[in-house]
Formats: structure tokens, sequence, C-alpha cells
């Protein structure tokens, strides 16, 4: 007799109680060890790989790419097999590897959490592997259109969609059925192009198209729904000249030390609110709306605000007032390639004490950045750009030149802060970017 053993999601995070299936590295038939890497998931905070904690074959998976499920409900089932028995592979009586005890129990998810969940399937109509679709997946004859989404990764569709690829026309071969990036860029070089067809009313096109709230987007939605309508929010601007920081970051970047890292002026912005906290610290504070107290915290969490395919995410660099400026842009480096490529940890999603946004690379020169839950203040950074400035010499004549300059926008909670503040944390740290020489004193 066989020996199933079914994996139930876990909560990967603190406390959430869904996650969407983003890629299958397995299917029904394959053999996996423990700890071999069995799927990909994506929880409102990341994008998590999960291992096996049974050894044997695959008998059936319970979700679909692109599918949400709840915490505690059936992930995948996994046969053990009897010692000695086909399951485990091996012909000698040798008995199938199992896991401990508590290796399962901490993998294990925290019970039902409610949504149900349906088994995995491709695209083509037939079962793969000898499985079946459930009941509630056919409905008058015809599988229900969630089932027959491609498996791919958030940005091979993106590149799918730049290159004019649709996803059902490619055959994908990367693990799991998954597609990848060169199967969609061979499927781009077979593409005949075709001729626009004339413009013309068609009443059977959809009038919009509806994108569902998933994981990151979700969790970012609701936080700054939540944030907007909570924390009473002031936002104060200020234009300043940037030219000696960025004299100083060319200065940076060529010492040997920094020759391995992107020296970037996001370092020397980081840097100099790092310095200018030290003088105004509530505003890397929060409020305790049980206690009715502001709570100081005498450690600078440093949030970057991360724009990625899966939406915005505001991972933390931790105790970033205690690093060297080479620490900290490797902290920067690090932080930036991970969320990018939806590695980032539940972990550096939270404790933020203080974040920072960098709306200037997509070439804007302000905004109004509302506040990480939590937190009592963020800073947002504009485009560095080259502009005509009036400059004033010892004896007092002016005269216009060619200057760098950028604009920050401060938020903070004015429950928290005041308006003088504010004003003295803006002012200090435009100071030290005006002439970084200041922070010596």
């Amino acid at each position: 007799m066989t020996s199933p053993q079914q994996f139930l999601l876990p909560d990967v995070g603190e406390g959430l109680t869904e996650a969407e299936i983003l890629a299958w590295s397995v299917r029904p038939g394959d053999t996996v060890e423990v700890n071999q890497i069995i799927v990909e998931v994506e929880t409102a905070k990341a994008a998590v790989e999960l291992p096996s904690p049974y050894a044997g074959v695959v008998s059936a998976l319970h979700a679909e790419v692109g599918e949400s499920l709840a915490v505690g409900k059936p992930l995948i089932t996994i046969d053990t097999g009897p010692p000695g028995g086909a399951a485990d592979g091996l012909s000698d009586g040798r008995a199938t590897r199992q896991p401990e005890p508590e290796q399962a129990a901490l993998l294990v998810g925290y019970g039902p959490q409610g949504g149900g969940a349906g088994r995995r399937r491709r695209r083509s109509a037939a079962p793969e592997h000898g499985t079946s679709l459930p009941e509630d997946r056919v409905e008058a004859g015809r599988v229900d259109q969630e089932v027959e989404r491609p498996a791919a990764k958030p940005p091979v569709r993106k590149l799918a969609k730049d290159l004019g690829v649709d996803l059902t026309t490619v055959t994908p071969t990367g693990p799991g059925g998954t597609i990848t990036r060169e199967d969609v860029r061979e499927a781009a070089g077979r593409t005949v192009p075709q001729v626009a067809p004339a413009p013309a009313l068609d009443p059977a096109r959809p009038a919009e198209t509806r994108i569902p709230i998933r994981g990151v987007r979700k969790h970012t939605a609701a936080a700054m729904v939540a944030s907007a309508f909570t924390a009473p929010h002031v936002t104060e601007f200020i234009t300043v000249d940037v030219t000696a920081t960025m004299r100083l970051r060319e200065l940076v970047a060529g010492r040997r030390e920094f020759r391995d890292l992107r020296v970037t002026p996001l370092l020397f912005f980081a840097r100099a609110l790092l310095i200018a906290l030290a003088k105004t610290p509530e505003a890397n504070s929060s409020w305790d709306e049980a206690a009715q107290e502001i709570v100081l915290k005498h450690y600078v969490n440093l949030g970057v605000a991360a724009a990625t395919d899966r939406g915005l995410v505001v991972p933390n660099i931790k105790g970033a007032d205690r690093m060297s400026l080479r620490e900290l842009a490797q902290a920067l480096a690090d932080l930036t390639a991970t969320a990018r490529a939806g590695r980032t940890s539940p972990q550096d999603m939270t404790g933020g004490s203080i974040t920072l946004t960098n709306v200037g690379v997509f070439g804007v020169d302000t905004g109004t950045p509302i506040l990480n839950p939590g937190e009592a203040a963020i800073l947002a950074v504009g485009a560095v750009r080259r502009m005509p400035w009036v400059v004033r010499d010892d004896d007092g004549d002016e005269r216009i030149e060619p200057r760098w300059v950028t604009q920050l926008a401060l938020s903070f909670d004015h429950r928290l802060m005041d308006g003088r503040q504010g004003s003295e944390l803006l002012a200090g740290l435009a100071e030290i970017l005006h002439e970084p020489g200041l922070a010596l004193l």
C-alpha cells in the first residue's frame, strides 16, 4: 500500500493568510527529496521558494499557477510509499527516506483559513501524468478559463508583453512546465508580423479589462489606505543646490574601496538623512495608540522604496545608522538587487523606522509621499538636474551658474512631529547636501 502525505501551505510570513502560486518546480510523477524546492509562492510581502518536507513521488498538485491558496490548505500530495516500495525509486529493499517529525511540523501551516483550491493542470485540455481536473473546474462541459493561464513568472510575462508574444502559443521548457525568457524570445523570432486591421467597432470585444489585486500590490494598497486615513500627513518641500554632493560622489566613486560598488547620488541622500536624524529624533519614532505614547527609536532601520514587477516594496536596512559609507553602499546594492529579483524576505519588509523613496529615477521632480504604516516620516528625492542657479560669492555679488539641483519632499505624521521639527529636519538635510562638510560639525 502507498503512504500519501499532504503538505499544507505554511504561513511563510507574519500571520499572512494566503499566497499565490508563481511556479511549480515539480509535476505529478516526479520523484522529490527532502528539502528539494517544489514551488515558488508570492505572499503579500515577498516571493518565497518552499522545500519539500517529504521524500517520494508527487501524486497531486492542489493549486494552479496564478491561483491564490489559503494558509493551511493542501498544497501538494507526495506518495512516500512503503519501505522498499517503488515510491522511493529503490529496488534493493532500502526504506524511503522520511523527514524527522520536527521538520514537517515546522513547515506545515497553522490550520485552514477558508477558501478553495484546485488541482494543477497545464494549458492542454488533457490531464498530465494521468491526473484529472477537479469537478469544480469543469462547468457545462468546458474547463474554467483560469486554468488555461500559462505558467510564467511576472518578468517573463512582461517580456512577452513587450515583444508582443501570446504566451498561450509558447512551448514551455522550464522546470515544472514553466515558460522561460528563452522560450519567449524564440517564439518572438518565429512571430510573423501581422497587418493591423482597420479600426472598427467590435461588439464582441470587451470594453475594459479587470486585473485581480494580489500579493504585494494588494498588501501595499491596503497599507497605504490605512496610513492615509490614520496618520495626519503634512508634506514640506525644499529645492537645494547639490553640486558639492555630486562632486563628492565622483571623488568617492574613484576611491579603491568603492570601485566594486555602484556609487549613486541616492547613497549620499541616505547618508545625509541618517546624519540629520540625530538632531530630529522624533522623525525616527512611532505612535502607540493603545498607550497614547510616542516611541522614540534608538536605531534606524532605513526603508528604501523599490519598484518591482510585483509592485512597490519597501525593504529596510537594519541598523543603517551604524554603517560606514561603504557598508551602506553595499546594503543599498543588495537590497535593490534582491527586491528586483523578487527575493526580499518577509523579515526585511518589517521593522522599518523611516523611509527614503527615489522618485527622481523616473525623471520626476517631486511628489507627496504617503507614510509607510507605523513610521513618522518619509523622504522623497526628486531628479537631480543641471539648472541655472543664483550663486553668491564672499563679497555678496550674485551671478547665475549651471548647478546640480534637486527637490526634496518630506511627509511626516503630525501627531509625532510639529511643523518646526519637520522644517528643522528638512532644512538640516538640505544644508548637508549643499555643503557636505557640515556633516563634520
